[in-house]
């Protein structure tokens, strides 16, 4: 009986256990856009030059014996080889824009993303700063609300004083609790 090997949904697969990649489509792609980025060098086209120029030289100066592609027939093999040439380049350099095109959608979708992100973080952020602000202005407020009721004690103990030092005691009678309370200080 066969053993099947066990796949474990609850834990990651172990380095044994690998996706092949299709390496075969990458290699191609890379080999099209080596050749597109080749094509539109200066390089390329002074090479190209230099090609046309040698086959046109070789097959007019040298001797008839040595020529391989006649002049007054308008350089046909010449012509054929650049066709040639033209006619894999063109679908090898459309490939490459389209590598090209698929990265860079995926560039714009990572941009998109770490940009609402950043939008995120920003209105996270503004909505910190409007909370930090609003504490403190009621913080604020607290003190200014402490120090008012500061100088309203400070005022009603030197009253009380004033009425303890006539012996008045301002037409009231004296509690029990006027004496230690009205001589006690608020503390800072």
């Amino acid at each position: 009986m066969a053993r099947t090997p066990r796949t474990r949904l609850d834990a990651p697969l172990g380095r044994g256990t690998t996706r092949q990649r299709p390496t075969s489509r990458d290699r191609f792609g890379r080999f099209t856009e080596w050749v597109a980025r080749a094509m539109g060098t200066p390089a390329f086209l002074l090479l190209l030059t230099l090609f046309c120029v040698l086959w046109i030289s070789w097959n007019t100066l040298m001797p008839e014996t040595l020529r391989f592609d006649d002049a007054a027939l308008g350089f046909t093999a010449l012509t054929l080889m650049l066709s040639l040439q033209a006619s894999y380049a063109a679908p090898l350099i459309l490939l490459a824009q389209n590598r090209q095109d698929d990265r860079d959608r995926v560039q714009i979708e990572q941009d998109r993303q770490r940009a609402e992100r950043n939008l995120a973080d920003t209105e996270y952020l503004a909505r910190e700063i409007v909370a930090l602000r609003l504490s403190l202005e009621e913080r604020n407020s607290q003190i200014v609300t402490r120090d008012v009721l500061r100088q309203e004690l400070r005022a009603l103990l030197a009253e009380l004083d004033d009425d303890t030092a006539d012996g008045t005691g301002g037409g009231q009678d004296p509690s029990p609790h006027t004496g230690p309370i009205a001589t006690r200080r608020p503390r800072r």
